[in-house]
């Protein structure tokens, strides 16, 4: 088989040409040596921090995102003269918007410089942006909300810097052994859209506790403490970080300098195509849904009150949770495309009942309230959790940022504008229910072109890793292309928390 062409005789040095180590031969790494069972170690202990800190880093950028749409309510009450439709929409758009141009950099960036490094940087804006949030202050309200949108923005660029890395980290590490690689599907899934729904979630409840804290009185020290408290687990998540190692793929496949785009692109052009659009799909429907679920809840509930709205929306959402773990059992069972087309026609077909047979289902509003969380976890169910694994399993681990990075930005594009033209497409109707009708049977038509896209365009892949970087090497060389693979070990050792008398002693 191709695959076993390229068997990690390299990943120590990084360099292929310079000759490989034999096995059972020590390294000099410092003052300390390593042998390949402490290598072993490394990798292990590093990919069970890298699976389990993305995890962590992706639970902390949904509650960062979802935390303005439970904030939003609020302002309305609290700040009158500046709190417009436009600063509404600006305030949801402008975390979406850092985050397409943190995707595009980060997704280069790794595959360039490696997935810590990358990591590192993203955690730095993303704690400067939500301090600057956390701070915001103006002459006027209006001061207020743009030194606001600002710092969500930079947050954004930060937050958007953890998917590519994450999701590549948790699809490579979840590849060092066959029996994790079987249940790659569910852990993937739990420790991506899972983490971020999770944190939309967790948003939701602290937000009802600080209200309560303050005794349902609205005041700013609410939405300070809800922003400020994003900033301590990425603060507590840099200390692993910087103890993390490079994924074996990453050290025997990386390519730094002088990469072959146009033939890159000539044959992964279908595979772009497909998981960037079914991923704008997915986050032109789901992202709306989830930010205005408390402001969708509040024009359909008879009582309208900011804490039964908030709860409401909260409960709305808690039924992500269980379709991303359905979803992460799918995959490994039926595939990665099947169970994202599933997920997109259960979608698509709850939309067009919800939107179609509104009033009725509205006139026993818990009914709407469960049927809308049902809609919410057949999103996640499939194109939720299958974004990251079919980005992160259709490329090669050279190219695994770069294209991750360019489809999760496609995605919050097609975020951003769902986001945008949401407010306006209900305000268009004559009234709240028309407009809601509306919004629901657009979402349910985004959701089957999506299903479509997405059995058309994504591939059925080896689930190992190295077999399709192998087949990628054989497609370079077959066209002339010579270059240098691999990361070194040995270097990287040096910038890392990791000690060889550590490894040695435990």
């Amino acid at each position: 088989m191709a695959a076993e062409k390229y068997q990690p005789s390299y990943e120590i040095t990084g360099h292929e040409s310079s000759g490989s180590q034999p096995n059972g031969q020590d390294v000099e790494v410092g003052d300390g040596r390593l042998s390949r069972v402490d290598i072993a170690k490394i990798t292990k202990v590093s990919s069970v921090i890298t699976v389990l800190v993305a995890g962590l880093a992706l639970f902390s950028d949904g509650y960062n995102a979802q935390i303005i749409g439970y904030m939003e309510p609020l302002f309305t009450d609290l700040y009158k003269d500046g709190m417009s439709s436009i600063i509404k929409t600006r305030l949801s758009n402008a975390y979406l918007i850092g985050e397409i141009f943190g995707m595009l950099f980060f997704g280069f960036l790794i595959d360039k410089i490696g997935r810590r490094t990358g990591i590192v940087f993203a955690t730095f804006f993303l704690v400067l942006g939500i301090v600057l949030a956390t701070a915001a202050h103006g002459t006027t309200q209006l001061g207020m909300f743009w030194m606001m949108i600002v710092a969500r923005g930079v947050a954004g660029f930060g937050a958007g810097g953890e998917y590519p890395t994450c999701g590549t980290g948790s699809a490579e590490a979840s590849d060092e052994s066959e029996y994790v690689r079987r249940r790659r599907g569910f852990l993937v899934a739990v420790a991506t859209d899972f983490a971020i729904d999770l944190g939309f979630v967790v948003a939701g409840v602290v937000a009802l506790i600080v209200i309560e804290c303050y005794n349902e009185k609205i005041s700013s020290g609410i939405w300070r403490i809800c922003f400020g408290l994003g900033f301590v687990l990425p603060v507590t998540l840099f200390f692993f970080r910087i103890r993390m190692v490079e994924s074996t793929q990453y050290r025997k496949h990386a390519i730094k300098r002088n990469v072959p785009y146009w033939l890159i692109i000539k044959r992964y052009w279908k595979p772009m195509v497909g998981t960037s659009l079914a991923w704008f799909m997915y986050d032109f429907v789901t992202y709306p849904f989830g930010i205005f679920s408390s402001t969708i809840i509040g024009q359909l509930n008879p009582n309208n009150t900011l804490v039964q709205n908030i709860g409401y929306g909260t409960v709305v959402n808690c039924f992500y949770l269980p379709g991303c773990l359905v979803g992460g059992l799918l995959m490994d069972k039926i595939g990665r495309k099947q169970t994202m087309t599933l997920g997109f026609a259960c979608w698509a077909v709850l939309g067009f009942i919800l939107g179609g047979a509104l009033n009725p289902i509205q006139s026993v509003f818990p009914l709407f309230v469960v049927l809308y969380g049902i809609f919410n976890s057949f999103g996640e169910m499939g194109p939720g959790v299958c974004t990251f694994l079919t980005a992160a399993e259709s490329f090669p681990t050279p190219l695994r940022g770069h294209f991750m990075g360019f489809a999760a930005a496609v995605g919050k594009a097609g975020a951003a504008i769902g986001t945008q033209v949401f407010t306006p497409i209900q305000d268009s109707f004559s009234n709240t229910q028309k407009g809601t009708q509306a919004v629901f049977l657009i979402g349910a038509g985004f959701a089957a072109a999506g299903g479509i896209i997405s059995w058309i365009f994504i591939p059925d892949r080896d689930r190992e890793l190295e077999s399709e970087d192998a087949k990628f090497r054989d497609y370079l060389a077959a066209h002339g292309y010579e270059g240098e693979f691999g990361e070194s070990l040995v270097a990287e050792m040096k910038t890392t928390a990791f000690k060889a008398e550590y490894i040695k002693t435990s």
